[in-house]
């Protein structure tokens, strides 16, 4: 019966485990990611912290979209009301360039079109203390 209980267990964890790029992804630190169109997902998270945003774009665009960490993430619509959910504090990404405004990185919480970073750099800020973003 034991082993019958783990590998359930173990089947349900693998299907949870595949990404649904339909659905919302849920990422570090409470954030939620919810694509809004094939090239443009949204990041719907706690507030206007930059971190906490960068940080869910990276983490999907790594985890479900599995580009390269060299990838430029763009912002395509700055902090706003979200599309997908209603919620007070979203930003929107994209991973094509033309689908931005040119620009570049202002500050980590500027979350203003046109900012843009690396997958990998965006990543990092996914371990900064949680006491301290």
């Amino acid at each position: 019966m034991k082993s019958i209980s783990a590998a359930a267990i173990a089947a349900a964890s693998l299907l949870m485990a595949v990404p649904n790029n339909a659905a919302a992804y849920g990422s570090h630190h409470g954030v939620r990611v919810n694509p809004v169109s094939d090239a443009v997902f949204e990041v719907v998270g706690r507030g206007g912290n930059g971190y906490l945003f960068w940080c869910g774009a990276a983490d999907y665009a790594q985890r479900v979209l599995q580009v390269p960490w060299s990838s430029e993430l763009h912002i395509s619509r700055g902090l706003g009301t979200s599309e997908t959910t209603g919620r007070r504090s979203a930003v929107q990404f994209t991973l094509d360039a033309n689908l931005a405004p040119d620009g570049s990185l202002r500050s980590v919480n500027s979350l203003q079109a046109g900012d843009r970073m690396s997958v990998q750099k965006a990543f990092e800020f996914c371990f900064v203390p949680f006491g301290r973003i």
